[in-house]
Parts: structure tokens; sequence; C-alpha cells
């Protein structure tokens, strides 16, 4: 039974940010430190409210929060289940590592940057907690207005060119979002995610394909969000454009297009759809696979660091869009564990960028140990002396989170991108009937990734940080490098405790594999049918 504490919590991760961000409207940015105050500290708030959710959700299910006391199907209800609670995790982290790292600097380049930033979240978490169609296409907005903003945050000639790219391609995708809608509706008469898992297997031979061709417009504005092949050429350069934090909080927004996809694709075409039942997976399989293959491209030709970390989220997206294709409850729940861990890295790798191509301010074309560390090759007795010398702190420290993070991308043991493939290459291998051709090209597909990535990191590594050349070391905040550092432990704690981890993930797969669950905490239960009435005696 649903406590009415936790019932409430449920609307505040959309409410919360919702009236600082409108707060802070009201206040002149020279007020910095109030404005900083309030949106830190809502941050915070969120970050605590998410854990709450993800430990109730995990102890008693889905958690129901009917706004306006309207139930569904009639009312807008808002669910808090281990995928979505999970995601407001996530979202709170990248939020409060990208918003610290913005201290340094960001928060100044450009106006508004508060309430922009505190809009997303609230876009990212409404759609996260939405339980219908129509407040989905509501957050989805949201979120991307104020992604717009960040887009172009700092101004600047690439950024406003990302935007021309990044804004219309949106634009676009949300035309199709309405269009979708307005087909299933049409045929449903609801836009309530439980209700339409209800009506679905219902839908006469005629209505059927109405509504199998909504689906498929709706599934193609998120696949423009996911980044799938072919419909991702706007993500490299937009997200290489943004700035350090918006960049890092765009890898979170990719992973949007995922959870919509993953939860519709189980909740309405699932084995209980009747003739509907795996609709689109097959698309999603192939379509994953051309991704990753296609990212892998990208990340190997990929001559900076900002359009590396754009493709290797593409590489993230094709491998998280091929395991919902398949469908199988054990592949999700290692894919879920990717999601974590891919979206954490990738977060993590945006901000370093910044702080490891500082020195190219001053004119130098990388940042290297300079020639004073390693002697400046004057003769074999000055090479001598300075064996042993230390590097810099600060080039150490980055060096030393780039690595962290060629671990991550690469899925390289001991961290938990190696232990999310290897979860899922092993439900991969030991399938009920025999391994298809789809599986082995996935498999191979994941390996070849891991390489790529591997030498597309040790190749730039070494570019930038084993060069014996003049290079102004590069001025470093703690303020930071903090983020970088809090979000890379967070990786290492999620091999630590890999397998509490492990069984959320998997038990959180079999939720979404069996949405009986969730559309009995969304729908009211139908009224208990009167007992007959009974003689009395004697007559």
């Amino acid at each position: 039974m649903q406590t009415p504490a936790f019932s409430f919590l449920v609307v505040l991760p959309v409410l919360l940010p919702l009236m600082a961000g409108a707060f802070l409207l009201l206040f002149d940015d020279r007020l910095r430190t109030l404005k900083v105050t309030v949106s830190l500290g809502t941050i915070l708030a969120l970050l605590a409210m998410a854990v709450t959710l993800l430990v109730a959700t995990d102890r008693q299910g889905a958690i129901v929060q009917a706004v306006g006391n309207w139930p569904a199907p009639f009312g807008i209800v808002l669910v808090a289940d281990r995928l979505s609670a999970m995601m407001l995790v996530l979202t709170a982290l990248l939020a409060c590592a990208s918003f610290v790292f913005a201290l340094a600097r960001w928060h100044r380049a450009g106006p508004r940057f508060y309430s922009i930033f505190l809009f997303l979240l609230m876009g990212l978490n409404g759609a996260f907690l939405t339980g219908d169609l129509f407040n989905l296409f509501v957050f989805f907005e949201v979120m991307l207005a104020a992604s717009y903003g960040l887009v172009l945050h700092g101004s600047g000639i690439a950024r406003v060119k990302a935007g021309l790219h990044y804004i219309p391609i949106n634009l676009v995708a949300s035309s199709l979002f309405l269009v979708g809608v307005s087909l299933i509706y049409g045929v449903t008469g609801t836009l309530n995610m439980a209700d339409l898992a209800g009506r679905i297997p219902a839908i006469g031979e005629e209505g059927r394909t109405l509504f199998e061709a909504g689906a498929a417009i709706l599934a193609v504005a998120f696949l423009v969000k996911a980044a799938m092949w072919p419909l991702n050429f706007w993500l490299p350069t937009t997200y290489s454009a943004a700035s350090a934090p918006a960049a890092a909080m765009f890898a979170m927004m990719t992973k949007v297009g995922i959870y919509v996809i993953l939860r519709l694709s189980l909740l309405l075409f699932g084995a209980d759809s009747g003739p509907s039942a795996g609709f689109g997976a097959h698309w999603l399989l192939y379509g994953g696979l051309a991704t990753i293959a296609f990212g892998t491209v990208g990340v190997l030709a990929s001559q900076s660091m900002p359009r590396l970390a754009g493709y290797s989220v593409l590489v993230s997206s094709g491998t998280l869009l091929s395991a919902i294709g398949f469908g199988d409850a054990a592949i999700i729940a290692g894919a879920l564990y990717y999601l974590a861990s891919s979206t954490l890295a990738i977060c993590a790798f945006f901000l370093l960028i910044e702080l490891v191509e500082r020195g190219r301010a001053a004119g130098a074309d990388v940042i290297a140990v300079s020639m004073e560390v390693f002697g400046d090759g004057e003769g074999p007795g000055k090479v001598e002396e300075e064996v042993g010398t230390a590097l810099p702190m600060t080039v150490a420290a980055l060096g030393g989170a780039f690595f962290i993070c060629a671990l991550l991308l690469a899925g390289l043991p001991p961290l938990p991108g190696f232990l999310a493939k290897f979860a899922m290459m092993s439900a991969l291998m030991t399938p009920r009937e025999g391994i298809s051709g789809s599986a082995w090209a996935l498999i191979a597909l994941l390996a070849l990734s891991g390489f790529a990535a591997l030498v597309a990191m040790a190749r730039t590594g070494i570019n930038t940080f084993w060069v014996p050349m003049q290079a102004s070391l590069p001025s470093v905040k703690a303020v930071e490098f903090a983020p970088v550092a809090g979000i890379l432990v967070l990786c290492v704690a999620m091999t630590v405790f890999g397998s509490p981890v492990m069984r959320f993930m998997t038990e959180t797969s079999h939720a979404l594999h069996e949405p009986s669950a969730y559309v009995g905490a969304v729908m009211p239960a139908p009224p208990a049918a009167a007992a007959p009435a009974v003689p009395e005696a004697g007559r």
C-alpha cells in the first residue's frame, strides 16, 4: 500500500524545479549568490528525492500520484517505478556534476542560465514520470525549449551553426510526435499508457493498421532524440559545439528517447498485446546495429575529443536500441546497467574535455607535459638528471581521469562498462533456441566498438599527454575537477557494488516484461460485484 508521503513525493521532481526556475526569473543575473544558492539547493533536493523514490519503488513497486485526485484514465497521473526512479537519479547526478562545473565560469557566459537549467530538469523529470502520452509531449517540449537555450549558451559561431541544425530537426520531431499521438487517440480514445495497454488487444483489424501507423510515427520522433541512424546526423556537431556543462546534460537528453521506446515497446507491444506484439522490434534491432557501426566508424575517424565524445553517444544509443529490439529480459537487464555506466562516463568525458583542451587558449595545440619535466634534450647528462621527475599535479590528475574514461568507454575490466557488456553477451549466447545471426552481429559490434574506442582514446591520450613540447599547464579549479572525479568514483562504486546494482537492473527488466503490475497500480480496480441478497429465514 502506497503511503501518502511517497505519493506526494512523485510530484516534487517536476514542481520544485518549475517553481525555483520561475522564482529566479524575478531577479537580475547579477544576484549570482542568490541564484547559485537556490539552484544548487534545488538540485540537491532533487537528488535526495530521486534516491528516496528509488529505494521506495524497489521495496513496494510503482508509486502513483493522481494530480487533482482525478483517477486514470481521466486525470493526469505521475508514476514512479524502478525504471523511472533510476532515470531520475541519473538526471540528478548529472545535474549536480554539470551545475557545479558551470560555477567556475559558464554560469556567467549568458543570461538566464539558472532558470534554463532548472526548466531542463523539469522537462527531463516530467518525461520520466508522466503516465500519459499527451503530458509526455508537454514535458518533451519543455525539455527541448530549455535545450535550445543551452545549445546557444555562451554564443559563438560554432554554437549558432549547431543550433541551426539542432532546433529545426527537433521541431520536425515534435510535429511528428503530435501526428502520432493524434492517430493513436483517434483509434483508442485514450492516451493514458496503462489504459492503452489494456485496449490494444481489442483493437479491430482496420483500426490496428491506423494505430500501428501512429505508433510508428511516434517512434520516429523519439528515435530522432535517441539518435538512431540515419536520424543522428545532427548529434556529433551539436554536442561538440555546446558548452561542457550543456553537453554533459545532453548525454541524459539522448536517453529520454531510449527510455520512452523501452517503456512503450514493452508496455504497449509486449507479449499480451495480441496481433501487435513485438511491433517494430526488428526495426529497433537492425537500426541499433547500424547505429553502433556508424558510431564506431565516427569514433575512429574523429580528430577532436568533442566529436569523439559525440560519436561515443551514438555507440551507446545503438547498443541500447539493439538490446531493446531483442526484447529479452536478461539482455535488457545488462543494457540497463550499460545505460547507467555509459551515461555517467560520457558526462565525465564531456566535462574533462574542456579541462584537457584549456591549453589551446594559450596558443598550444595540445595540453602536454612540458620540456622542463622531461629535460630539454641538451645532452645525456641533462636527460639523466631529469629521470624520475614527477609529473605536474594538474597533468597527472587529468591524465588519470582520462585513463579511467578510456576504460569506461572501451568497456574494459574491471569497470562497469565491461560488466554490462559481459552481461549482454552472456544473455545473447544463452538463448532458448540457438544463437541467431543478429545476436552474433551484436556481439561482434560490442567487441569491435570497444576496441575502436580503446584505439581512439589511446591515440588521443598519446597526442595530448605524451608530447614533449612547450605548453602552458592548464589552470584547473577544484570546483571543475571535483565533479569529474565524483562521477568517476560513482562508476568505480558501480563495480564494487556490482551485485546489488545488477540485481536491481534484473528486477527492473522483469517488471518491464510483466506490465500487469504497472497497469494495476495506475488504473483503478473495477468495483466489486454486489453480493447476492440472502433470504431471511422463514420467507
